[in-house]
């Protein structure tokens, strides 16, 4: 061939099918080995090669000067020609680092089963050479929670076909870093839990070391982007993913991942990473690098995306504050318009109203909001979504209509009382895990309390209306949770918290309910009628 790197160019869909040459696990001087599966197809089987695309792709990457310490990487796990010009925005800020022990995070894509796991044996090898496994350290994890396994799942062959996320990372790692131990670990399941019990395992298990042992140890996330959208969606997609990764809502990310609103096939690594970084002080995430299969190939058509990001720890300048978010008198007008529009066209005909084009940009953002109805001030309906799935606009279109038909507390919303109606709009802003309480401010505040797949939310302005403190917020918010009212301090509890922009519309104050009208305290009945719609 002309060009020798063509022979890499195969079309993505068939890539898992061709790359997958039976290998099995090799033993040399009785250690078990992990024998390449991908080389000679996702990447060169010649090292001579492989080691001359590799510093070709590090040469084209200009990174920042990152002066923090460096605590985890996120980075693409494709075909080398196809995502490997953007995993060397990653690597390439190993260059002036040293680590002795590199953690990394992979999805499984041919096998599933219910746990982490470790691989049992003694090393992975490349075309490069080979590369110990810290089985002392990957114990220690194993110890520390039932979802986490010392095995082989995961890393040998299912049915001919040889996991390549975990594998890909490390001809990178073996050009930047020379020398290293290897903590080899591929999640079977990407469940919340999942992610959590890894994140506290890895910082619980790095906590315990001495400070210069652990700076010495680096964590890799191995994952793609969106799979097979046409390229415009995909970039839309895959910027809402990067903005909620550098916004550090890993909660967020996972709600999203979990309904695919969002894609990331490594999407449970990167919240256990984002969890055990968060403990061990790091909170800021800067994307390196962003593009897709179609930048590489030129069909984009459908297209697989790629980003590399960073993740430090701020010791000397406090992290990087986004500006609070806002709207003019315009946005919010325009949001109240649409709300009492949906609400009323949800009564009357019992659909959804049809927003068109508002003309402005940032109610297109994709944004978590909560519709609230009131009658007299009192409480006729409370929805909303917390999590971004959404342009905004839709979301209160969405949200309000629930609101009204949906909310289970009470009786739907009657054409009587839509004259009567007051709006309120709660736009929230990214969740964050609170670190300690002192951070949670009343008024400023609301709080998600959350327990397995247990969860309860109250938003900012509840506890200034009730008047609570913030240990009783704490408490009400346990028991908005079906939790007890100690809950919030149970260790298996996580808090998260966010602010919100909120605004309302009222109604004259001499209006009146008609006689014939349900009075929004009475309890909803069973088989009133609701909204022909699915809930996200």
């Amino acid at each position: 061939m002309k060009n020798p790197k063509m022979k890499y160019l195969i079309p993505i869909a068939l890539l898992a099918v061709l790359a997958m040459v039976p290998r099995r696990v090799g033993r040399s001087d009785g250690q078990k080995v992990r024998a390449p599966a991908v080389a000679g197809a996702f990447y060169p089987g010649d090292p001579k090669e492989l080691t001359q695309m590799i510093d070709g792709f590090l040469a084209h990457a200009a990174v920042p000067n990152l002066q923090e310490p460096l605590m985890a990487l996120i980075s693409p796990h494709a075909g080398y020609i196809y995502s490997g010009p953007v995993a060397a925005y990653s690597y390439a800020l190993l260059k002036e680092r040293k680590y002795a022990r590199v953690v990394v995070i992979a999805p499984s894509h041919y096998d599933n089963f219910p746990f982490s796991s470790i691989y049992d044996g003694d090393a992975y090898s490349t075309p490069l050479g080979t590369v110990p496994v810290d089985k002392a350290f990957g114990a220690k994890l194993a110890e520390s929670s039932p979802v986490i396994k010392v095995s082989e799942r995961g890393h040998v062959e299912v049915s001919g076909h040889g996991e390549h996320a975990l594998e890909v990372q490390l001809p990178f790692l073996q050009r930047t870093l020379g020398e290293f131990k290897l903590v080899p670990i591929v999640m079977g399941d990407q469940d919340y839990g999942l992610c959590r019990a890894l994140g506290l395992a890895l910082s619980k298990a790095l906590l315990a070391e001495k400070p210069e042992v652990r700076a010495q140890t680096l964590i890799l996330v191995s994952s793609d982007l969106s799979h097979y959208h046409p390229y415009d969606e995909a970039v839309q997609i895959d910027h809402q993913t990067l903005q909620a990764i550098e916004e550090w809502d890993y909660l967020s990310l996972w709600r999203n991942f979990a309904t695919r609103t969002w894609e990331a096939c490594g999407g449970g690594p990167i919240v256990a990473a984002m969890i055990a970084a968060e403990r061990l002080g790091a909170t800021h995430a800067q994307i390196l690098k962003y593009a897709n299969s179609g930048d590489t190939t030129g069909d984009k058509s459908r297209v697989v995306g790629y980003g590399a990001v960073a993740i430090t720890r701020e010791e000397t300048e406090p992290a990087k504050k986004r500006a609070e978010f806002s709207l003019t008198g315009r946005e919010k007008d325009e949001l109240l318009k649409i709300a009492r529009h949906s609400v009323e066209t949800a009564v009357r005909e019992r659909k959804m109203y049809l927003v068109g084009s508002t003309g402005l940009p940032r109610l297109e953002e994709a944004r978590g909001a909560f519709v609230t109805l009131k009658e007299h001030g009192e409480l006729r309906g409370c929805i909303g979504y917390i999590t971004p799935v959404k342009p905004l606009a839709e979301t209160v279109r969405d949200v309000a209509a629930y609101a009204a038909l949906q909310d289970h507390r009470f009786q739907p919303v009657s054409t009587a009382e839509l004259p009567l109606l007051q709006y309120e709009v709660s736009v929230l802003s990214p969740l964050r895990r609170v670190l300690d309480i002192k951070q949670i401010k009343v008024g400023k505040h609301g709080l998600i309390m959350k327990k397995g797949d247990i969860e309860g939310l109250l938003l900012p302005q509840v506890p200034v209306e009730q008047r609570w403190d913030r240990d009783t917020f704490l408490e009400e918010t346990c028991v908005k949770a079906g939790l007890p009212p100690q809950a919030w301090k149970d260790d298996d509890t996580d808090i998260f918290m966010f602010t919100a922009l909120v605004f309302s519309e009222h109604i004259p104050t001499d209006a009146s309910l008609p006689d014939q009208t349900t009075f929004p305290n009475r309890p909803r009945q069973p088989g009133a009628p609701g909204l022909d719609l699915p809930r996200p």
